[in-house]
């Protein structure tokens, strides 16, 4: 599969059986990392990447998943509530534009309403400090929108 953009769908037509998924919640500041397990079952928090320039940040992103030998990448979509597009989801859709010219990973975007929301919510009822929130916030959010497009690959088959 080329580098295109892809639904969910035809993401996991194209995928090899077996390989690891790369979630990512693109912020302003940061940008979350999880990473799937080879039988793309479960999405763990990675890491979080200080955001510094687009080079710099597509730089250290396309080397995480090197490390990691990802199949593609699947970045979290922040829509409106009402499904429409605003100036955060064009924000990534240029990103990954720009990123699609320096590797041929395959990738889709995930509708990622709420994610953050959620992961903090349940971080509060651990009773994490606000310290800890933020520094885990990005990566767990990562997660979380990579979770919800596993369980949809696992539907597929």
């Amino acid at each position: 599969m080329s580098n295109k953009i892809a639904t969910i769908e035809e993401l996991g037509g194209a995928l090899p059986p077996k390989g690891r998924l790369m979630g990512l919640d693109l912020g302003t500041k940061t940008i979350g990392l999880a990473l799937s397990d080879v039988e793309r079952r479960l999405a763990s928090p990675l890491d979080t990447i200080r955001r510094v320039k687009f080079s710099t940040d597509a730089d250290a992103l396309l080397k995480r998943a090197a490390d990691f030998d990802v199949q593609a990448l699947i970045f979290g979509l922040p829509l409106n509530m009402d499904g429409t597009e605003g100036p955060r989801a064009q924000a990534t859709r240029a990103f990954m534009r720009n990123l699609r010219k320096l590797t041929s990973l395959p990738f889709a975007f995930w509708d990622e309403r709420l994610s953050t929301a959620a992961v903090t919510r349940e971080l509060i009822a651990q009773d994490a400090s606000r310290a800890k929130r933020a520094e885990v916030v990005d990566r767990m959010a990562a997660a979380y929108i990579l979770q919800g497009a596993l369980d949809r690959l696992s539907r597929l088959d």
